[in-house]
């Protein structure tokens, strides 16, 4: 079965990514990616975004679409990849978007930082969490570590799979947005002299639509 996404705001607003639904796949709700991009709440001119786990593609499209200097996708599966950059082709936007199809995990591991402030999102499928965690535990210790001062690193959760809390190398803490069973953790790593890269908190649960 073949189903869609579409870009919400930019200067993509409106394409559309259609894809072959896989049910290892969790595309993040349209409702929660408008919520990720409102409460990062910056200006993407000078910013990499990372979309780790990537699957459709759809938030470095986002992100692309609301001025990313650079968007990387990262997805193993060889099918996705080829879907994303057939869009980035599409689209027109080969200048702002590279796939690198990987193993999100060993990426990681070598992963040198952008000399710039990065968004890192990071959805990996339902089942790294029980399977993987240690994995994914130490791919988000090496992100804290490595980016620069004003990076924000996002993770999407499900209240459902409990996980306990994720690493902070730094003690900036994370914050903590719920949409119905759906939840972004947000963690900044401070910049004394730039202000805040994320919103001031407020109160998102919902209840499912």
């Amino acid at each position: 079965m073949r189903t869609e996404v579409r870009v919400v705001a930019g200067i993509l607003r409106g394409r559309k990514i259609e894809f072959e639904v896989n049910p290892l796949m969790r595309p993040t709700p349209q409702r929660v990616r408008e919520a990720l991009f409102s409460i990062l709440g910056v200006s993407f001119k000078g910013i990499s975004f990372y979309d780790v786990f990537a699957g459709t593609g759809v938030n470095g499209f986002e992100a692309i679409s609301r001025g990313a200097s650079k968007t990387t996708f990262i997805e193993r599966d060889f099918q996705l990849a080829q879907v994303i950059e057939r869009y980035i082709k599409k689209f027109n936007v080969g200048a702002l978007g590279h796939v690198v199809c990987t193993d999100a995990y060993r990426w990681a591991a070598r992963w040198i930082p952008a000399k710039d402030s990065s968004i890192i999102f990071i959805s990996p499928p339902f089942i790294d969490y029980k399977n993987q965690l240690e994995e994914l535990f130490s791919m988000i210790r090496s992100f804290q570590e490595k980016v620069q001062p004003g990076s924000v690193v996002v993770v999407q959760t499900e209240s459902e799979i409990p996980i306990g809390d994720l690493p902070d190398e730094a003690g900036a803490g994370w914050d903590i947005r719920k949409y119905g069973r759906n939840e972004l953790q947000f963690w900044v790593k401070n910049d004394p002299n730039a202000p805040p890269a994320v919103s001031e908190p407020v109160n998102d649960d919902e209840s499912p639509a």
